[in-house]
């Protein structure tokens, strides 16, 4: 026998500061990607949008009363599911022919989407094996440095590779908000795919470790402050700086982590 089928696919918390997170609960933690609605003043910001097996768009309509910009912080399936029924789609210009043109394999899909990773399936139709990030071409293309402005409150792109190579977080100074996806979060991180660059992962931890963070709304797992930054960082520089330990990506794919 299959998956049940789950009779609500998204749940939501609201959060301080203008913050609604929204995650699938039917997702295993470790491939469950956390989904970001910032709202401000003259529109408002999502930060990633799930594996897309349901409407997202749907599900977040009586929270939508201003243009609404989405972003990909990378373009990993978990990540960029639903980016196609929003019309503002912003990426880092290195990954913006992934989400134009995705595949299973540039998303990460052909490794991970399987039973092992849900719960329950969207409906009794679904087959991970057919699974596919619907195509979703950006309208903005973002750079290191980048604003993106919401009236009242404002982020600024930090370009952060080595999960993959257009990896970005967004960061608020004022407030000392990071919205980090996938470049650190408190669980095990992934820098094994194929586009994974070591070389490249730690010189963004050393970057992390010198920013003024309060505050961390990761990609997964729950949100933390600066300490826990600063242990996640500091384990990972240590880890892939022992001796012998390959300077690499790519050399492992495994059913351990997230996209």
């Amino acid at each position: 026998m299959g998956l049940p089928v789950a009779e609500r696919w998204f749940e939501h918390r609201q959060l301080d500061q203008g913050v609604l997170w929204l995650y699938e609960p039917h997702v295993i933690p470790f491939a469950r990607c956390n989904i970001w609605l910032v709202k401000g003043r003259a529109r408002d910001l999502l930060i990633d949008s799930g594996m897309g097996v349901k409407s997202l768009r749907a599900y977040l309509e009586p929270f939508l009363d201003k243009p609404l910009l989405v972003v990909a912080t990378h373009t990993h399936f978990d990540h960029i599911g639903s980016h196609h029924e929003f019309e503002a789609r912003a990426v880092h210009r290195k990954e913006a022919e992934i989400l134009a043109r995705p595949s299973r394999m540039k998303t990460l899909a052909d490794v991970y989407v399987s039973d092992a990773i849900l719960t329950a399936y969207p409906d009794p139709a679904f087959d991970p094996a057919r699974y596919e990030v619907v195509g979703a071409p950006a309208t903005r293309l973002l750079g290191e440095g980048d604003r993106i402005d919401l009236g009242d409150r404002a982020f600024e792109v930090l370009h952060l590779p080595g999960h993959s190579p257009g990896s970005v977080a967004l960061w608020e100074r004022p407030s000392g908000i990071l919205f980090s996806g996938d470049a650190v979060y408190d669980g095990p991180l992934v820098d094994d795919s194929y586009h994974s660059v070591i070389e490249d992962y730690l010189a963004s931890m050393e970057r992390l470790r010198a920013l003024p963070v309060v505050l961390v709304h990761a990609g997964h797992f729950p949100s933390f402050g600066r300490t826990r930054m600063i242990e996640l960082v500091d384990d990972y520089l240590a880890g892939r700086r022992r001796p012998g330990c390959p300077l690499e990506g790519g050399t492992e794919r495994r059913v351990h982590g997230s996209g």
